[in-house]
């Protein structure tokens, strides 16, 4: 259940979605007297999703995100095994083009091909089934596989967790897989703003693991005004930031995460 809710809740509180729902709503304002107060409330609500779109605010949100881990300056000199979240895959494009269609995750990916070129002896474990609220028949896995496979090879240490459709299953599933023992070093490969969220929960699952954050979003540095390049951009960026505050929130009152704001362990 709480899969499902987290789904419906996170379409619902994305702010672009909330921001155009309102203002459809006050367009049936009936009240003559009241009219000009849901007029202003649009255009208010109006001059937000402008801002939305000609303002960095994406940057501003998703900085903190991505710098609270950041990516190792010098890798271990072993490596037990690499984790790579799901979510990198197009679930509905790829089942109706019937061959792989990458996000702007694809990093995610792209960069187990060259760790396992540093690591060749390290397991490689890819988690994720379906993240879909109403899922296809193609699982995430079963292209990623096709796509390792080409890129990689064949390989008995490459695992697939196929049942797990969100990052609080990922963890647990992943650990019940390979069972990770005292002493041993696991890279987790997810996206840089997932990575406080993801490394929370690998740590209530009782596995340690060490964050490589990829497919960055953000220039790394907040106060930096600039125009974002599309409507897409900008507001995926703000969809992306809220998606994962809005999870942080949720996953630390429900215990699923011990912190509301994960840090690294040095901190």
């Amino acid at each position: 259940m709480f899969f499902e809710i987290s789904k419906i809740a996170g379409f619902l509180v994305s702010p672009v979605h909330m921001l155009v729902g309102l203002c459809f709503a006050l367009t049936f304002w009936r009240q003559v007297t009241r009219r000009s107060w849901s007029f202003r409330v649009i255009q208010l609500l109006l001059g937000i999703l402008l801002s939305m779109l000609i303002f960095p605010i994406g940057n501003e949100l998703l900085v903190p995100l991505e710098t609270r881990f950041a990516a190792p300056t010098k890798l271990p000199e072993q490596v037990d095994g690499i984790i790579v979240l799901g979510g990198a895959v197009d679930e509905v494009v790829s089942a109706g083009r019937g061959h792989l269609s990458i996000n702007a995750e694809a990093e995610r990916l792209m960069a187990p091909v060259s760790l396992r070129a540093v690591y060749p002896h390290a397991r490689l474990v890819f988690t994720g089934g379906s993240g879909s609220l109403n899922p296809g028949p193609l699982k995430e896995s079963e292209k990623v596989r096709h796509f390792w496979h080409d890129a990689m090879g064949d390989s008995a240490q490459v695992l697939y967790e196929e049942a797990s459709r969100n990052t609080h299953e990922n963890a647990i599933f992943t650990r019940d897989l390979v069972h990770p023992k005292a002493g041993e070093k696991w890279l987790l490969v997810t996206s840089a703003a997932h990575m406080p969220r993801a490394m929370g929960l690998f740590r209530k699952a009782g596995f340690e693991v060490i964050a490589y954050p990829v497919a960055f979003k953000s220039t790394g540095k907040g106060g930096q005004w600039y125009v974002p390049r599309t409507a897409g951009t900008a507001l995926g960026n703000i969809e992306s930031a809220v998606h994962e505050y809005v999870g942080l929130w949720v996953y630390y009152l429900t215990g699923r995460i011990d912190h509301l704001f994960p840090a690294p362990l040095d901190n």
